[in-house]
């Protein structure tokens, strides 16, 4: 629209409110929205907190650790793009700051279970945006 200031980032008249989250992942760091009102993070973005539904919410650096919530092991393909990678594991993580994110779990499938402690890996992808990618911490 000519004349209009432009929305910003991350706001409901932003045309990709996960702007941000991408733009982060991009420089390998994970950004979570942050309620400046009740402190909670949360995901998916949108215009209002979850939690308490304040408007005031700003972008923030998170740990990135995490524990997996629950995954499954992918056996057969489900596009002829991913044949060489099965079997491979998905993941939710729940991250320390609440928040639950899926990517891969990037271990050997035997490795994955519940409550296993993990750390976000963004991976690059050509073309388009790094995909969510979860590496194990050393437990020792």
């Amino acid at each position: 629209m000519a004349g209009s200031a432009a929305a910003p980032a991350g706001t409901i008249a932003d045309p990709d409110p996960a702007a941000p989250f991408w733009a982060a992942a991009a420089a390998g760091r994970l950004e979570l929205p942050v309620c400046e009102d009740c402190g909670k993070a949360h995901l998916y973005p949108r215009s209002h907190c979850p939690h308490c539904g304040g408007a005031r919410l700003a972008w923030r650096e998170a740990s990135g650790r995490g524990a997996v919530y629950s995954f499954t092991t992918v056996h057969r393909a489900p596009m002829p793009a991913f044949k060489p990678e099965v079997p491979y594991t998905i993941a939710v993580v729940r991250l320390a700051e609440g928040p639950h994110l899926t990517g891969r779990l990037a271990a050997p499938p035997g490795r994955a279970r519940i409550g296993l402690p993990v750390r976000v890996a963004f991976r690059p992808a050509d073309p388009g945006p790094p995909r969510v990618a979860f590496e194990p911490l050393d437990e020792s």
